[in-house]
Parts: C-alpha cells; structure tokens; sequence
C-alpha cells in the first residue's frame, strides 16, 4: 500500500512548511489527486489519520478533491474529460491521436493552519 509513503510525505512536508512560518497546528490540507494518479484515496485518507498522530497535524482532516483525466485530441484539437481512466479515442471524433494533459497530478493546494 504505497499510500502509506503518499500521506507521510504530504505530511512531512505540510509539517515543514508550517513549523517554518512559526505555525504550531495543522488543522486541514486540501489535495488534489488526478483520477489516473494511481492514489486509492480512501486509503490514502487512511493512512494519513495514522501517521499524523503525535504531530501538529494530530487533528487535522485531510480533503481530497479528485481530478479528471483531462485529454486533447491531436485530429480534432478539442480538449475533453474522460469518463474514466482509460482512455482508447476522442469523445468528440474517434480519433485515436491524443495526449493526456491532466488527471495524474498529486498536489497540496491549502495547508489550514492556527
């Protein structure tokens, strides 16, 4: 279960960057995940409320906002979302020639704090 490792990080670093700015209490970090990350977030939820105990962030929720898997189509040049992680052609034409811009990403986006 690598989310074990994911939530130590996030942690690790929203530890850091707080005690660095004189913050002494996490009380919630905001991510975003992208739906082909290949983060379970439930579990990574998991395993974030058993690795923050004893730390400024023993109170603090985690909120995972997931993200789509974002495509553009290299025949049609339209953008689009996926339905679902795999994608095999354009929604709009069919076509077979894309790359995938968003929907892999694992960022911090807020760290509240006291």
């Amino acid at each position: 279960m690598h989310e074990v490792s994911i939530a130590q990080s996030i942690l690790d670093t929203a530890v850091a960057e707080c005690l660095r700015a004189d913050f002494r209490r996490i009380n919630s970090i905001s991510l975003r995940i992208g739906r082909s990350s290949g983060v379970n977030i439930p579990s990574l939820v998991t395993a974030f409320d058993i690795v923050k105990a004893d730390t400024i962030a023993a109170g603090a929720t985690l909120v995972c906002e997931e993200v789509p898997v974002r495509g553009h189509c290299l025949d049609c040049n339209s953008d689009f979302d996926a339905e679902s992680e795999l994608i095999t052609s354009c929604p709009a034409c069919n076509g077979a020639r894309f790359r995938i811009c968003g929907g892999r990403e694992l960022d911090i986006m807020e760290i509240d704090v006291d």
